[in-house]
């Protein structure tokens, strides 16, 4: 992508019908609060349960970053794509652009479970067209926050600061809401959100 300030996509976009079957599991939260490894650790425990879904989004990231499998894409891509309404959910944040394939859709109908990970902006909007619906709101104590961004390493230190500091800004609230604390072991915070999605499915 050409070097510069990102350009804004617009506001967060959805495109699914609102009498889906299938629970949409959001799991939301800071960065460094663990989503992509606690619904790693799921995917891994429910690998034989075609149940439950857990689809790959696309972000205009590098693949080899060492963060999550994704697909990858570059800025004028991902815009045609979400032009041609290949995403349910797609948003902006950081600089980067993500989407969640429209292809939950189908699964939603067939009532399925589908756990995404997504960003906080678009909570509001998908509760006005998926149903049912759950939020997994994920945190961690500041401190260990802060040292998994630190062992990420794809921020300055000054940048962690202000991620911090604006994660604190940001409240997710609501019946819909389940509050899951990571500051502990994937194994505690991974059973206690494999139990959440398998009861989705009884």
């Amino acid at each position: 992508m050409a070097a510069g300030p990102p350009r804004r996509l617009g506001p967060p976009s959805l495109a699914a019908p609102a009498n889906d079957r299938g629970t949409l599991v959001l799991v939301v939260g800071p960065s460094g609060a663990g989503k992509d490894t606690l619904i790693s650790y799921c995917r891994s425990r429910l690998s034989d349960n075609g149940r439950v879904v857990f689809p790959r989004r696309t972000i205009t990231r590098a693949g080899d970053d060492g963060s999550e499998d994704h697909h990858c894409v570059s800025e004028a891509e991902f815009r045609r794509q979400a032009g041609g309404g290949a995403f349910a959910i797609h948003w902006q944040a950081h600089g980067l652009c993500y989407g969640v394939p429209v292809s939950v859709n189908t699964a939603l109908a067939e009532g399925r479970t589908v756990v995404v990970n997504v960003s906080r902006s678009v909570v509001d909007a998908a509760r006005l067209r998926y149903r049912p619906l759950l939020v997994v709101s994920v945190s961690a104590r500041r401190d260990v926050v802060a040292e998994r961004l630190r062992e990420r390493g794809r921020e300055s230190l000054d940048d962690i600061a202000r991620r911090l500091a604006r994660s604190d800004l940001i409240e997710v609230g609501g019946p819909d809401v389940v509050r899951l604390d990571n500051s502990g072991t994937i194994e505690a915070a991974g059973e206690a959100l494999l139990l959440l999605l398998t009861d989705r499915q009884r």
